[in-house]
This record gives structure tokens, sequence and C-alpha cells, in this order.
């Protein structure tokens, strides 16, 4: 559809020109011969871009302006005046006037200027439009969620998606990673080719490089029959590399030659195999430390984190957990044909209370579980209860009056280092300290109770 453009200029034959001829270079043109007429055709939306005379009878072109910012019309204005008032057309567009143009008018000017203008206009548009949609979302893809946080991880796989570029995903154990990964190749040019995801942390060394690479018959003992690997699957697709940090150094270096040549030999293989894949990445470590301490090549994060995505944790968007723990109770009723509808409201007190460690994974194992055990229609707070790590023990810590500042902090960290199953990363993300500190402070406790007496 051609953009609209609407001409207000009291000088008839001026006008009827340049409808015609931007007619003729495929734009839809309107004309108002004043600006009361410009100002109605206005309101009712549409218009791309508005040529208004400065000078004219009843509205000029600077209170037709005034008049669209102050309605929140969103059309691209040219100002046409005349010599002496270049001045006044000027401070127009320090008000956010796309230009001016001077009479007499010179056609290559305009026909510059005013591509450009409608080609603003509609970028602004379509970013306008893809904010509204995404405002109003509830899912996208199979992720769930309607915060702010989410919106915007939304908003950038839209962005990216159609790319080839990259893309480094960071967030903790359990936040939906690979969904975002598939999101963004379902999103993507690729989507019709194989989504192919690997665990780098899941195999050693030797196994990995195997996997990623695949093998030539006879590459070593038993080796049977050559086997492609995950390079060669997502051809024309996406790679999903998760837990990339945790690959040995020697692997990282293999990998970055492949990634920045997309190409790379089996193992026992002598002939290079060139691939079109689109590689997506991810890692539950602070990258940024990983690199400073070696655990991650500088060259090879640069490569990967072409788009970095930080996913929050789920403890960072309360707005989604009561979002995301009734989509799962829908679901596992269905799957379980059991006549489950809600949540009692303690259940659903303490369901927006717990800060889920594990979050959406762990969110959605308790509500599965209780779903199983829930007796009658309703998931009670004693069914939530039956995980493992939602007693309120485990939730609460008791420190009578008298104890010490520093035995205080001793018990906090232990029993949270404790209530996460010793994950430094998670106990050190709920104390609000730095991993490394809390590494530091866990040695320091348990070597005290080493050399304590008795």
């Amino acid at each position: 559809m051609s953009a609209k453009i609407l001409i207000a200029d009291d000088e008839r034959h001026i006008a009827e020109g340049l409808q015609m001829l931007l007619a003729d270079d495929g734009f839809e043109v309107d004309v108002a011969t004043d600006g009361q007429a410009a100002w109605e055709l206005v309101e009712q939306g549409g218009y791309a871009l508005v040529l208004a005379d400065l000078r004219m009878p009843e509205v000029d072109g600077l209170e037709l302006f005034s008049r669209m910012r102050e309605a929140g019309v969103v059309s691209e204005i040219i100002i046409i005046t005349g010599k002496g008032s270049v001045d006044t057309a000027k401070e127009a567009m320090r008000e956010g006037a796309y230009d001016y143009l001077e009479k007499p008018l010179k056609i290559d000017r305009l026909k510059e200027l005013i591509p450009k203008a409608v080609e603003k206009f509609e970028v602004r548009e379509a970013n306008r439009q893809l904010e509204e949609r995404l405002k109003g979302l509830t899912r996208f893809g199979d992720l769930i969620g309607q915060s702010d946080e989410m919106r915007e991880i939304y908003t950038m796989v839209e962005a990216a998606a159609p790319t080839n570029a990259s893309i480094l995903i960071v967030g903790e154990s359990g936040t939906g990673k690979e969904l975002v990964a598939r999101a963004i190749h379902d999103k993507s040019n690729r989507k019709k080719g194989p989504f192919i995801a690997i665990n780098c942390a899941a195999f050693p060394r030797e196994i990995l490089e195997n996997e990623l690479f695949g093998h030539e018959k006879g590459a070593f003992t038993g080796a049977l029959n050559e086997k492609p690997g995950c390079f060669e699957l997502a051809d024309t697709g996406t790679l999903f590399l998760d837990e990339v940090a945790e690959m040995e150094p020697d692997i990282q270096v293999k990998l970055l030659r492949a990634l920045e040549e997309r190409s790379f030999r089996r193992l026992g293989g002598k002939k290079e195999i060139q691939v079109d894949i689109r590689v997506v990445s991810a890692t539950n470590k602070n990258v940024q430390k990983a690199v400073g301490k070696g655990e991650l090549r500088e060259d090879l994060y640069h490569r990967l984190a072409v788009i970095p995505l930080f996913l929050p944790p789920l403890r960072d968007r309360r707005g989604d957990v009561r979002l995301l723990a009734e989509s799962f109770l829908r679901r596992f009723a269905e799957e379980n044909a059991k006549d489950v509808e809600c949540f009692t409201p303690a259940a659903l007190e303490f369901i927006n209370e717990y800060r889920w460690p594990g979050n959406v994974r762990e969110l959605k194992n308790a509500i599965e579980r209780a779903l199983i055990l829930a007796r009658g229609n309703e998931i009670s707070l004693s069914d939530l209860r039956a995980h493992e790590l939602i007693t309120s023990e485990d939730r609460e810590i008791r420190i009578p009056v008298g104890t010490t500042l520093e035995q205080a902090d001793r018990t906090l960290i232990l029993k949270t280092f404790s209530f996460v199953n010793g994950d430094h990363q998670k106990a050190a993300s709920l104390l609000g300290m730095d991993e490394d500190k809390l590494r530091t402070e866990l040695t320091a406790f348990l070597s005290a109770e080493a050399t304590a007496p008795g």
C-alpha cells in the first residue's frame, strides 16, 4: 500500500502540481487549499507526511503543526516557506518538523526529501505497532510473561531474529534460555531449517568434540561408521550451544575457528565441510568473570555475543509468577486428565512470595507435583509443600536474641547455601553478595569447623 501525503497550500496551482508530481512517484496524495480544511483531513489520520505552506488563511502552517503535536498526530511535516520566513521554518524544525522547502520549489530537493520523510514515518510507525502488539502479549512462542522485563526480551527477539548475528543468552539455570533460543529460531528466516541443541556441560572433552564436529569411519577405535556432528545437522538452521562457557579451552579454540570460517573437519577427516548456520549460545555464568578467569576465551566471547541478551531470574519478574503458575496448572491438568482448576488463596500467596531460586523450572516442577497430589479441584498449600525445597522450615531461619552479628551472618550464609543445594551462584544471588566473597566466607567457616577442638 502506497504512503499517503497531504499537501496544504492556498495556491491551488502549486498544490495540484505537487499532487500530480508525487502521484507519478506512486504516492497517494490529497490536497487542501486552506489550513482548516487541512486540519480536518489530518484529524482523520493515515498520512505519512504533510507538506504545509507557512502562509495560509484561517490556519497557517505553524498552527497546523502545533495542533498536530498537541493531538499526538505522528505524521511527518515539511514546511513550505517563502524567502522572508526561512527563520520561522527553521524554528519549526527545532520543534520537530522534518524539514522545510523554500519557494520557488526545487524539484530535485523535493524528490530527495519526501522519500526520506516517508521512510522515517514508516519506521517509527512500525516500531510503535510492534510495541503495542508486544504490550498486550502474555505469550511469545513458548515464552510466558507480561512483565516489563519479558516484554524487553520479546522486543529484542523480534529485532534480532531476522538477522544472522550470533546471540549469547545469559541467565541463571531454569530461566528458560533454550525457550528464548527456540523463539529466535522460529522468528528467523531459518525457521524451516533444523534447530539443533547441545548442552556443552553434559559431555567430557573428547565426546563433546565428536558431538560438535562428528567423525569419519575409522577415526578411532569403535568408529565403525561416519557420524555427522551438530554443525552439520544444523546446516541451514540454528545451532544452540547451551552452557557454552563449560567447554575445555582446546575445544573453545576449535569452536572459534569453526564459527569464523563456517567450516570444520570431522574427527579423522581431511575435507573441510562448509555449513550455513546461525549460532545461539547460552551460559549461566557471569561472562565478565569467566573471561577474566580464563574460563571463557575473550575472542570466543566476542564472536558469540554479537548480540548479548540477559534473561532475568524469576524473582525479578514478580508480575509473571502467577501467570506462569496458572499456565502450568492448565497444562498439567489437561495432560494428567485431572479436574484441578485453581489454587487456594494460601497457595497463591505462597507462590507469589516464594523467591523460586530454581526459577521457572522449579516453579514448573512444583506445580506439576502439586497437581498430581491434589485431591480436590484446587491446589492447596499442603500440596505445594510436598516440593522438597519449600517447607516453612527451609524458608525460615530462627536467630535467638543474644546471637552476635558474626554468628548470625555465619548461620544465614550456611543455611542459604544448604537451601540451594550447594549452588554458589544461587546462594550469592539470594544473599545479595559477590560470588567470590561467598566462596571465601564458606571456606573460612569450614576451616574454622575443621580446626575447632573436640
